[in-house]
């Protein structure tokens, strides 16, 4: 009989490698079946094209690009947060029970309540996402009136802590705080940091993200009481390049590599150095600098505005591929064109510190700032065009965002507010338009857009 059960907390699809995301992720999903996963839940990036896609991907249905038909998965996906706003019940089923050795195991499954302010609006039109300890309070009764005393919770929502178990926080650490003492594991996710501690008596385990690590966590449960006794976990990490792949699973890569392999593999140019994400000590990253730059460049704009978390990979150094490019930016965003006035361009900038425990540095080319860590409210100390103009409060300038951010994505509401929409084409395919543009081997400084002062 199966003991070891297999289990995913979300986003096992969505801002994907080419060789899974041309093919609407199915490569990724039918490997997750020959795994013969138990049961998965819903991250915010399940919702990277919608709703529809997200169920079809579950439940199976005919490929929008290729018209052929999935199968869908071959176990279950639970969410007890994430409610249809016209049957006001949840979209998914809220828990699944699965029998160990005679024990019935109750698995409930949350999303993190940040997805609408994430993902795209048509992404979560006609759904809400419900508090997540509410949820599981909810159906951690129903299930403890079917006599179920093991309750393990898959919850897409951040959290980290040290190696020891010391200094745990996030949001996955204060729904353990909330939910009831029934409840024996709860499995983090969203910021890929290491997670493992006690909270009230509960294991909460993260593993990192793009399989480099997993938790092992082990339970030993009373046959006559149904609950657990004992209980440990550790973070296991994967050294890839220290195992033999297995032959199964290596054949179906290979085969969807080969399907994918004339689009990815086509060389755009070279770089001299790695572009990273990496950003310096002020907020400003060589990436983050040529992206946008690319971004003005294929629009026009005075000024460029992107996000890290659209940043979804490095280029290493020496040959650049169209399949590096889409790596990098997976999202197909359409860069939309608009204007900002100066005092509207300094709001923006200061809702980068919304979060103060998690601020998103914006990369930037067409203007410079400087901002001081010390201040309350505004930092922004100086703000001027790239030749060093004054940016004037009442004056109007043309910027150029990705369609993600043009809606207050990632909390950056005043890009909204914006006037004069006008859509452009791909991001991605801005991005590769402009290194064919460069002359190799390219080679990206940084340092002169953001200047932090204190």
């Amino acid at each position: 009989m199966k003991d070891t059960l297999l289990v995913s907390a979300g986003d096992a699809v969505g801002a994907s490698a080419p060789v899974s995301a041309l093919m609407q992720d199915e490569p990724t999903l039918n490997i997750l079946n020959k795994l013969h996963f138990d049961v998965g839940t819903l991250g915010n990036h399940e919702f990277d094209h919608g709703v529809n896609e997200m169920l079809r991907q579950i439940y199976g249905g005919k490929n929008p690009t290729t018209h052929k038909n999935f199968n869908g998965l071959d176990f279950p996906y639970v969410c007890a947060n994430v409610i249809s706003e016209k049957t006001k019940k949840p979209l998914l089923p809220p828990y699944v029970i699965k029998k160990v050795h005679g024990v019935n195991i109750g698995f409930i499954g949350v999303d993190t309540t940040e997805t609408p302010s994430i993902t795209m609006p048509n992404n979560v039109k006609g759904i809400q996402f419900t508090d997540e300890a509410k949820a599981i309070n909810k159906y951690a009764k129903v299930l403890k009136k079917k006599g179920i005393k093991t309750i393990i919770v898959l919850a897409h929502d951040p959290g980290t802590s040290n190696q020891d178990g010391s200094n745990a926080n996030g949001k996955v650490i204060d729904i353990a705080k909330k939910v009831d003492p029934e409840v024996d594991v709860i499995f983090g996710g969203h910021n890929h940091a290491y997670l493992n501690t006690k909270v009230n008596g509960k294991l909460v385990v993260q593993a990192y993200s793009y399989g480099t690590a997993f938790s092992d966590v082990r339970l030993w449960i009373d046959p006559k009481t149904k609950d657990v006794i004992t209980d440990n976990a550790d973070i296991i990490t994967t050294y890839q390049d220290a195992i033999k792949p297995d032959p199964q699973i290596k054949k179906m890569i290979d085969a969807d590599e080969a399907k994918v392999a004339p689009l990815i593999n086509q060389k755009l140019g070279t770089a001299a150095a790695a572009l990273t994400g990496q950003q310096n000590a002020s907020g400003e990253s060589n990436l983050g600098d040529f992206i946008t730059d690319a971004q003005r460049d294929a629009t026009g704009a005075q000024i460029a505005i992107t996000n890290p978390g659209g940043i979804r990979a490095d280029i290493n150094s020496g040959t650049i591929t169209w399949g590096d490019l889409y790596t990098v930016q997976p999202f197909n965003n359409t860069l939309v064109t608009m204007n900002l006035t100066g005092s509207q361009l300094r709001t923006i900038l200061n809702e980068q510190w919304s979060d103060k425990t998690d601020p998103k540095m914006l990369q930037i080319p067409g203007m410079k700032y400087t901002w001081d860590s010390t201040k309350d409210g505004d930092k922004v100390v100086s703000l001027t065009l790239a030749d060093g103009t004054p940016i004037e409060n009442d004056k109007s300038y043309t910027v150029t965002v990705n369609s993600f951010l043009s809606t207050g994505g990632d909390g950056f509401l005043e890009l909204a507010k914006g006037a004069n929409f006008v859509n452009g084409m791909i991001d991605l395919d801005a991005l590769v338009n402009y290194v064919k543009k460069q002359t190799s081997p390219i080679s990206v400084s940084t340092g002169d857009r953001i200047k932090k002062i204190n």
